[in-house]
Parts: C-alpha cells; sequence; structure tokens
C-alpha cells in the first residue's frame, strides 16, 4: 500500500512539474521579429583627386564602395588582413574564372585556417584613389561573405590616418 502511494506521489509531482510547458504549446505563436540588416553600409564622406575619407560605421568599421578591376564592390577596411580578400562569386563578376583559380593556399584567418587562391586585381579605386597591380586572394564563399580591404591596398597609399571616426586615405 505504502508503495502505490509513493508510485502515485512521485507521479503526480511530475505531471505537476510539466504543466507549464504544457500550458505554452497552447499558446498562440507570436509572429517573428522582423530580419534586420546586417550588411554592412558604404559611409563614404567625401572625395577629392588623389584621396578619400570614410565614416566610422556604429561598429566602428571603415566600409566604402570600392570599384575593382572596374566594378562595384562594397568592402570593409581591415588593416589586420595582409591582402585584399574576397571570395568566389565576387572573383567571378571580376573576370576571374574557375579555371584561373588555385586554391593552393593555406590562409589563417579570424575564422581559422581555409584555402585561398592567389589572383592580382588591375586596379583598386575608391573616391579619388586609385591604385593598380594589388595583391589579392580569394576563398570560397562559405569561408568569406564579404570583400576585405587588406593591406596589400592599404600600403600602396601615400599615407592613411584615423580621427576623429573618419579615415582618410591619401593617394
Amino acid at each position: 500500500m505504502i508503495m502505490r502511494s509513493l508510485v502515485f506521489a512521485v507521479a503526480t509531482a511530475a505531471l505537476a512539474s510539466q504543466i507549464p510547458t504544457l500550458l505554452k504549446l497552447t499558446e498562440p505563436a507570436k509572429p517573428d521579429a522582423p530580419a534586420q540588416n546586417t550588411k554592412a553600409e558604404p559611409m563614404q564622406v567625401s572625395a577629392t583627386p588623389g584621396s578619400v575619407v570614410l565614416r566610422a560605421d556604429r561598429r566602428g568599421h571603415f566600409n566604402g564602395s570600392f570599384r575593382l578591376n572596374g566594378k562595384t564592390v562594397d568592402g570593409m577596411v581591415d588593416t589586420g588582413a595582409s591582402l585584399i580578400a574576397i571570395n568566389e562569386t565576387t572573383a567571378r563578376k571580376l573576370g576571374f574564372g574557375a579555371n584561373r583559380l588555385d586554391f593552393r593556399h593555406v590562409v589563417n584567418t579570424a575564422n581559422g585556417r581555409t584555402e585561398a587562391a592567389y589572383v592580382v586585381l588591375d586596379r583598386v579605386e575608391i573616391g579619388g584613389v586609385k591604385v593598380r597591380d594589388v595583391d589579392a586572394f580569394v576563398m570560397r564563399d562559405k569561408a568569406l561573405s564579404s570583400t576585405l580591404i587588406g593591406m596589400s591596398f592599404m600600403n600602396k597609399l601615400k599615407s592613411y590616418r584615423v580621427e576623429n571616426g573618419s579615415l582618410k586615405l591619401i593617394q
């Protein structure tokens, strides 16, 4: 008799602990919040012949609308990247076919190690700044979702500096 009472008490306690969960199953579903646009928006401020000023976005990143081999590509300046980094989709838009991409280089990124193909961009432009023959790596789309403007571009400039939330590039 005591055993039956004990089993009944345990079963009742277990069921009682699940009632809040069961009640949630009957609540009407709440509509999902609208997706937020996480794409980095170009923040170009001004351009004069031989220079351009980029304003930092709310995260402190410098984004701009660059022209790579004559094609417009949104990119983020990344002084931690040795070379410009583009993904396969962008590389195809710039004229680098699959047969020209040899993914034989292993590179270390913020997201870990990945394969990359070395290419040379004929020209990289933003505002009044125009640079030729810039080294770049092409990475698989799954390894890189956006374009990073690395030091292979920055080192070809006469100077660059950050002041008051703006990055000034001088050719």
